[in-house]
């Protein structure tokens, strides 16, 4: 087999008839798979041993041959070669077929590659092929031509001489009626026989007439069809061909079926259609023009790519090794076997029929239709169901053809090459583990046995417990007492990576270092349960096992969980403490009035302590306490809590609920190394768990108190409710309007009542302490406990007018009761249907994003662009803006700054922008800042790490290798679970405000679609007109410039955003709505689409909480917008309306314009996502994304190469892929111990100079024996 590390480049083409016979071991000439009798392969069948190879190592047919060292021979007796029986999983077969068939992609695929390329309808291509029509496909022009004169006599001689014969029968029978109608006279008969008779030769004339008329004008039909006759011409009256073929056969050539596309093929003149086709592309308008740019693609790409258009039929139809096609025998003695043997084997069926039927020479309609339906059974091989009724199994089930092996999630691609299964591995459910550190995870005995089995196994042998890897391995499994010891030996500094699915980011895999524990659960850490999503309400995690030395360095280093705090999408950390610990925490700094020992000082925390164990002060008593030699108003809880913080961190002296730890972890994450950072989190860990216990805080139905004054505020709502409905009733607002004004009124009614609710909390009221510290719950749950549950919507999304008075606490009435019920299962529904498009939102994100790699330290370029990081107060300070976290942070600086009034340079080009430098030039009232971002990179493939700038993941400057693309992908698809999908509407009235919103609106803007509620935006810069009509409403913007007006229709229920007489600039929105950013792209360039996908995207995430860096959804953008659409082609290579690589353009151009030629023209094109993945150079990437069969079609057209840089090319071909520690330059290092650890390592002398290999040292695992397994054949 080849070796994956030693190619570049893996091409697609056509295959040719010679080359599917080159790679073929022999031709398989029967249907017959195995003996019924001996199981064993029939000969020249499709299971065949001679040409496939043996079923069993070193064996042949027929027993002749049976040991290894007869590898090679090929037997006399049954031809076999004697080798290994996997041979059989890479040897093909052919099938020689008797009569030509299309290859069904080529021919059904949207567009059909054949009609383009020989200008035929997909229609009449199809009458061809499928034997309903004759196609012309050679004409002797010159024959004709010279012959013509002579042709035409003949023609004329023969009109006349039917003329003759007409006239001839019509004159006998007109004088037979003569004589009968004399006889009849003469016999006295009645003049009403007589005129039977009359109309009886009447119609007889009239019959003779007719018929030669029909036979004189299908002459003339034939003669005219001749005279014009053209190759490619297609005629289904097959009595007229067979006319025209006796009279004029040796002028021309016809045929029916794939021999006639096999024949015109032969003859096309690729160069000259390809000369003829920029002709028409030069001249022609309109709809010629259209299809010869489309046909010129298709004719172009084989002029360029040599590939042999005679490749599109077949006369040969490779067979696919028997192995991956297998036959396998079930308990009761029958076999199931693989779909594409059934359609193998009607292929074979109908070709030997045909070849009988050829050599018996049967009549040519027999033989056609047998052609026919060779031709459909290659089609449903090739592609079942394509073309008419699929084929089917037993049970009417459709087969599976070689298409739907490639296509879709359970196809080649995404089951077996892209997602593979792992050894080494298994799962059980997780527990918490509150006593382990951050960087443990506990492993129950009997799994962690055996995963690290082999390692055990070696060990055990090296300490001489066992003699041989056999006996140690009965050791493992009988669960010896040393065993236990050694496995101990063995896990230590060995880490294992805990996952949990759905993996929707990087933090959903972590590695941790496993404690032996009874039991059968894993248990892992509380601080990485928000990373993992996890809660232990019977959540299972998946643990693995990494084994090389590479493997065990990487683990431990990139994604040990106490390197993973911060979270790669906003930089901010993501252990966290929660709920209990945050509970225990706010309970620890309170500080309450009126609490025993008020006032008291202390010398020392020790003292303090003392007084608190014989009950004279509580935690939450204000005393002074001397720390440090300075005295402190404080309480004892927070003099406790600061123990569990950094001895040089400030003293918080405040009450800590979740917002306060939140930013004291960030400024930990911000300050201190990650192993202090990993401390301070376990200390206040332990110390959360620990007061939580003891305060006591627990829920009764006491706790849950309603306002006294709940009902007088609802009696005044009421009166005002009903005041609405009676003006309704009296007809003097709309029905609209009443529902309107009734939501406004009971939205407010259950404000006031939460406000009366929350007022009439006590502080130390455990509910209410769970909400103010963020430990759990927040005021709209309580609200619907306490105070009221308020308006709820109906299934159709409208607000129901009249609100849910009652609480949960005092009990919901029946038709409260009922009315609830639609929000909850909404809810259910929603987040079902949320799940599942938001992970195939990830997916195509991934894919459009999995080549954007930091591949150099700075691409060198100057430009950048403007983020803001303050806003000016109307008293002229200037403070933090609020989106200067996801803005700027993190960013490197695109220009020097300097302070707007010294002129002092505060930040200098290339310098990291993190909080304290923003807090600086916010403090120096700059509002705006240039940074540097992948928009405006100039790297030629991915991008540059400083345009890129921090990598949020680890607070310092990206490497170079980071995956950058997939991060964001991930960043931005993780939150999107937490999405809305569709908001309430108000009920109907404001129709033109339901924009979309939550999930589909990320995808409407990632697809690039035109949105929903689309506001038209100005082209010009002018004045404004509205006209009225009857039916619609004009916009009329007549330009600055004096140049032609403009109008814009708009629909009578949007609202204006501009009224008459306006001025509007360039780009401004008429109505209310969203933009389409095609539009934007048209009208304002470039930049500005790129700012408003990025800010229209930001919008959505901000409303729902979610904070996502700029980053990230600027690579996103910037891989929809990285193609340009050529308008002319000057003097390149490129064709005109072709999509091409913005780098790639401009390539061509330098090269071009360096030769002094003239440079092709474009306009930037953005597309979808999903668009942006198909349109890829890598047709590897493509076709394991969507649609697989179309985009290797194009690709074996095109003969299109893949040069393995993207991360998915390599994951299929088995590479490592070209991120991270799989780079080039990271592959061959070699570790340098110091000289200390020489020293220690070697004190003898002599081994001063020893070089370490990276990975050397440390047992190297065992494989087991292969009398393990045994044969897994048979």
């Amino acid at each position: 087999m080849l070796d994956v590390n030693f190619f570049d480049q893996l091409q697609i083409g056509l295959a040719t008839a010679d080359e599917i016979r080159g790679w073929s071991h022999g031709e398989v000439k029967k249907p017959e798979t195995i003996n019924y009798r001996t199981l064993k392969p029939e000969r020249d069948g499709l299971f065949c041993e001679k040409i496939f190879g043996p079923t069993r190592d070193w064996e042949c047919y027929c027993g002749k041959y049976k040991r290894v060292r007869f590898k090679g021979i090929i037997c006399e007796r049954c031809g076999v070669e004697v080798t290994r029986s996997k041979v059989r999983r890479e040897r093909m077969g052919h099938i020689e077929l008797a009569a030509p068939v299309t290859h069904i992609w080529y021919f059904k695929g949207v567009p059909s590659r054949l009609g383009y390329l020989l200008d035929l309808a997909p229609k009449d291509l199809e009458k061809v092929i499928y034997f309903a029509a004759y196609m012309i496909t050679a004409v002797d022009e010159d024959a004709r031509h010279n012959d013509l004169s002579s042709l035409e006599g003949k023609v004329d001689l023969e009109r006349k001489r039917l003329e003759g014969r007409r006239d001839t029968s019509i004159n006998d029978r007109s004088k037979k009626l003569e004589e009968d109608l004399a006889t009849l006279e003469a016999e006295g008969a009645k003049a009403d026989a007589r005129r039977k008779v009359r109309d009886g030769a009447e119609r007889e004339m009239k019959q003779l007439r007719d018929r030669a008329q029909r036979e004189i004008d299908r002459l003339d039909e034939v003669w005219n069809t001749f005279k014009t006759l053209k190759v490619q011409d297609l005629m289904g009256d097959e009595l007229l061909y067979r006319e025209m073929k006796t009279w004029f056969g040796k002028y021309f050539e016809g045929h029916m079926g794939a021999t006639a596309i096999q024949k015109r093929l032969q003859d096309f003149d690729i160069a000259q259609e390809v000369e003829n086709l920029r002709e028409t592309i030069a001249t022609g308008k309109g709809q010629r023009k259209v299809r010869a740019l489309k046909r010129l693609k298709v004719v172009d790409a084989f002029r360029k790519t040599g590939n042999q258009p005679i490749g599109m039929v077949l006369d040969a139809v490779p067979v696919i090794p028997p192995d991956l096609r297998p036959m396998v025998q079930l308990d009761g003695g029958r076999f199931a076997t693989s779909d594409l043997n059934d359609l193998y084997r009607r292929v074979i069926n109908r070709n030997n029929r045909l070849k009988r039927l050829l050599d018996l020479g049967a009549p040519e309609i027999i033989v056609n239709n047998e052609k026919r339906m060779l031709q459909e059974a290659v089609d449903s091989l090739f592609d079942n169901g394509r073309r008419g009724r699929p084929v089917t199994g037993p049970g009417n089930r459709p087969l599976k053809s070689l298409s739907d092996m490639l296509k879709g999630k359970q196809g080649r691609f995404r089951q077996n090459l892209l997602g593979k299964r792992v050894d080494y591995s298994g799962r059980s459910v997780i527990v918490s583990g509150p006593q382990l550190k951050l960087h443990q995870c506990g492993l129950p005995k009997q799994m962690a046995l055996e995963l690290f089995k082999p390692f055990v196994m070696k060990r055990l042998v090296d300490l001489s417990h066992a003699q041989n890897i056999k006996s140690a391995k009965r050791m493992v499994e009988r669960s010896r007492p040393v065993v236990w010891d050694v496995l101990e030996e063995v896990i230590t500094e060995h880490p294992v990576l805990l996952n949990r699915a759905p993996t929707l980011h990087r933090l959903g895999i972590q590695a941790f270092e496993p404690q032996l524990i009874e039991g059968k659960a894993i248990q892992i850490h509380p601080l990485v349960c928000s990373a993992f999503n996890a809660d232990f309400d019977g959540d299972q995690m998946a643990v693995h096992l990494p084994l090389s030395a590479e493997a065990q360095a990487e683990a431990r280093i990139l994604m040990l969980s106490t390197n993973n705090i911060l979270k790669p999408s906003d930089g901010r950390p993501v252990t966290m403490p929660t709920q209990d610990m945050i509970i225990g925490l706010f309970f620890l700094t309170t500080d309450r009035d009126g609490q025993p020992g008020e006032g008291r000082a202390f010398s020392s925390q020790a003292e303090a302590i003392m007084a608190f164990d014989r009950l004279e002060i509580t935690l939450q008593s204000k005393i002074t306490l001397r720390l440090d030699g300075v005295s402190v108003e404080t309480t004892l809880g927070r003099s406790i809590f600061n123990d569990a913080l950094p001895a040089d961190y400030a003293f918080v002296n405040y009450e800590v609920g979740k917002k306060q730890l939140g930013v004291i972890v960030n400024d930990l994450a911000e300050r201190y190394t990650k192993v202090e950072v990993a401390a301070s989190l376990d200390a206040l860990k332990d110390t959360g768990f620990h007061w939580a216990t003891r305060s006591g805080v627990t829920v009764s139905i006491d706790d849950v108190t309603t306002p006294a004054d709940k009902a007088s505020i609802l009696e005044g709502y009421e009166t005002q409710a009903a005041k609405v409905q009676t003006q309704f009733e009296r007809g003097l607002v709309t029905d609209d309007e009443r529902r309107q004004e009734l939501i406004e009124i009971w939205t407010q009614a259950s404000n006031e009542v939460a406000k009366a609710m929350e007022k009439n909390f006590d502080r130390s009221n455990p509910i209410y302490m769970m909400v103010d510290s963020g430990a759990s719950g927040n005021m709209m749950q309580i609200r619907q406990v306490a105070a009221m549950r308020g308006l709820v919507a109906n299934p159709k999304g409208d607000i129901i007018p009249r609100p849910i008075k009652a609480n949960f606490r005092e009990g919901l009435s029946v038709l409260e009761y009922f009315i609830s019920t639609h929000g909850a299962r909404k809810g259910l529904a929603d987040t079902a249907l949320r799940t599942a498009d938001s992970g195939y939102l990830t997916r195509r994100l991934v894919d459009v994003s999995q080549d954007v790699i930091i591949r150099e330290d700075d691409c060198g370029t100057e430009r950048g662009l403007p983020k803001v990081i303050g806003e000016k107060l109307s008293d002229g300070t200037v403070i933090k803006h609020e989106n200067a976290e996801t803005a700027a942070y993190a960013r490197t600086s695109a220009g020097e700054v300097t302070h707007p009034e010294s002129g002092e340079v505060l930040a200098a080009a290339g310098e990291d922008l993190g909080d304290v430098k923003i807090a600086e030039l916010v403090a120096a009232g700059i509002v705006e800042v240039k940074v540097r971002s992948v928009l405006t990179c100039d790297a030629r493939t991915g991008t540059c790490a400083k345009c890129y700038g921090r990598s949020l993941a680890t607070g310092k400057l990206v490497d170079i290798g980071e995956a950058v693309g997939i991060i964001a992908a991930q960043s931005i698809g993780e939150p999107g679970t937490q999405l809305t999908m569709r908001t309430f509407h108000t009920g109907g009235v404001a129709s033109a405000d339901d924009i979309t919103q939550g999930l589909p609106r990320v995808v409407e803007l990632f697809e690039a679609r035109t949105p929903k509620g689309l506001a038209p935006i100005s082209e010009v810069a002018g004045r404004v007109v509205i006209e009225d009509g009857d039916k619609a409403r004009k916009i009329v913007v007549t330009p600055d410039d004096g140049s032609e007006v403009i109008e814009y229709p708009v629909s009578r229920r949007s609202r204006l955003l501009v009224s008459d007489g306006d001025h509007v600039e360039v780009g401004d929105k008429f109505t209310q709505g969203t933009e389409d950013p095609k539009e934007v792209l048209r009208i304002l360039g470039v930049r500005r689409a790129q700012q408003h996908l990025v800010d229209e995207v930001q919008n959505v995430y901000r409303s729902q909480g979610v904070s996502i860096h700029d980053k990230h959804i600027e690579i996103i953008v910037r891989q929809m917008l990285r193609r340009v659409t050529v308008l002319e082609s000057g003097e390149t290579n490129l064709l005109p309306s072709d999509l091409v690589d913005r780098v790639r353009f401009e390539e061509e151009n330098r090269r071009v314009l360096s030769e002094g030629g003239k440079p092709a023209s474009g306009r930037p094109e953005l597309m979808g996502i999903t668009k942006a993945s198909l349109a890829t150079e890598s047709w590897l990437s493509a076709a394991s994304f969507q649609e697989t069969t179309r985009v290797l079609t194009d690709a074996a057209i095109n003969g299109r190469s893949d040069s393995l840089r993207g991360l998915k090319e390599n994951v299929i071909i088995g590479k490592l892929i070209p991120a991270g520690t799989g780079l080039e330059r990271y592959r061959n290092i070699r570790v340098e111990p110091t000289e200390e650890a020489r020293a220690a390592a070697y004190s003898v002398s002599g081994y001063d100079n020893y070089d370490y290999e990276f990975g050397g040292t440390g047992g190297q695992a065992v494989a087991l024996d292969d009398f393990d397994f045994g044969s897994y054949q048979n």
